[in-house]
Formats: structure tokens, sequence, C-alpha cells
């Protein structure tokens, strides 16, 4: 019987983001925020924004990867959803994020917006584990990675396949998260230590969801690395 053999195309992949500039002529640090499974581009630079849009240029990006959400009582209109890694194939999605992650900081500098010196990955939970990926392969790229509520890379424990020594890190937890629950996020920033500059773990009483009353920690966690 002919053996199938399975091959593999590479095509241009659209993805997208918004981009917010503050006023002002001198290049600013840049927040690259990525929404949770299920969010998208608009709901994630709002709350960036929150924390401060006077200070930093934000590229909010979306996932890569839709879904269609079901109506229900409260949404009955069919509604989509966006995420970062599929279980089919996942090498492909951490490419595909690098990959976007390096493109977004190459236009913001060459605009004249941003310094390169201070770049900074700030995700929720499902993005938190692969923006840590990208952090500690490309530590030359990015100062520091704020993760709420979120894991960290399934190969984290594999000798030599992270950098080390090169990020600062912002752990948000909260007490209430049925995913990411204290127990586990205190185990997750011991594994951070192995290799983070600093890691700084905070908690705060919520459940699966970015505390507002988080925003001027993260703004103040900023303040203290930026190197502005």
């Amino acid at each position: 019987m002919p053996e199938i053999l399975e091959h593999r195309l590479m095509q241009e992949f659209p993805c997208y983001y918004d981009l917010h500039i503050p006023d002002g002529d001198e290049p600013k640090p840049l927040i690259i925020a990525m929404h949770g499974y299920g969010g998208d581009k608009k709901s994630m630079m709002r709350m960036a924004k929150r924390i401060n849009e006077n200070d930093y240029v934000i590229a909010s990006v979306q996932g890569p990867h839709q879904h269609l959400v079901m109506p229900t009582k409260d949404s009955p209109q069919l509604g989509y959803g966006f995420g970062w890694v599929t279980n089919f194939k996942s090498e492909d999605s951490v490419v595909l994020h690098h990959r976007l992650v390096r493109e977004i900081i190459d236009a913001a500098v060459r605009s004249g917006s941003v310094d390169r010196n201070r770049i900074f990955l700030l995700g929720f939970s499902q993005s938190v584990g692969i923006n840590f990926r990208f952090a500690f392969t490309h530590g030359d790229l990015v100062r520091g990675v704020i993760g709420i509520c979120g894991g960290i890379p399934g190969d984290w424990g594999i000798t030599d396949k992270y950098q080390a020594g090169a990020v600062d890190v912002l752990y948000i937890a909260t007490e209430r998260d049925e995913y990411y629950t204290p127990v586990r996020m205190r185990q997750n920033a011991e594994e951070l230590k192995l290799r983070a500059r600093s890691v700084e773990l905070e908690f705060f009483d919520a459940g699966h969801e970015v505390p507002k009353e988080s925003y001027s920690l993260i703004n103040e966690w900023l303040s203290r690395h930026n190197g502005g």
C-alpha cells in the first residue's frame, strides 16, 4: 500500500495589533500587551491604557488563532475570540508568536517612537507562558515581563533551554483563581527565579481576571524598571 506523507506549506498569515502612541517627540518605553484565551486586542488595549496611557507606547496584539463563541442567553449573537497556541503542532504557534513580537519591536523602533532598550511584555492567562518563552529566548530584546494569572513554559525545566539573568518579572496572582491557584503561582514564581534577574509575586483578592487594583502596582513597577 502506498505510504501517506504529510507535507507543509508556508503562507502569509495576517496578524493584527492596535498601536497607541502618546504625545511627545522623545522615544518612549514600549508595552506589548496580549490578551488571554478568547479575548481580543481592543479589550486588552483598554486595560493597558488604564495602567498608563501617557508615558508608554502600547501595542495591543490579537492572537492569530480565531475560534467561534456560541450564542448564550446573555449574548445571543454568534461571536468570536482569539488564542495564542493550538494543541496541533504547538511549536508552529510559538514560532509565529516570536516572529510577530520581533516584527512589532522592529517596526516601533524604526518609527522613532520607541526606545529599543525599554521593551516590556504584558500578558494575561494563556499569553503569559508564551511571553515567557519569548523573553527568556530573546533576553536581549526584552527588559521585563508582567504575567497575570498565567503559567510558565512546560519545558522550563530543560537545562539550557532558556537564557538566564536578563529579564525582570512582575508576577500577579489572585486568591480565587481556579486555573492558576495560589499554590501553583507560588511554585511558578520559584521556578522563574532560576532564570529571571528579579521576580516580584503579588496577590490580589479576585478570581481569574486582571484585578483593577493591580493597575497602580503595575505602573509603579514599570516606572522602577523602565530605566528612563
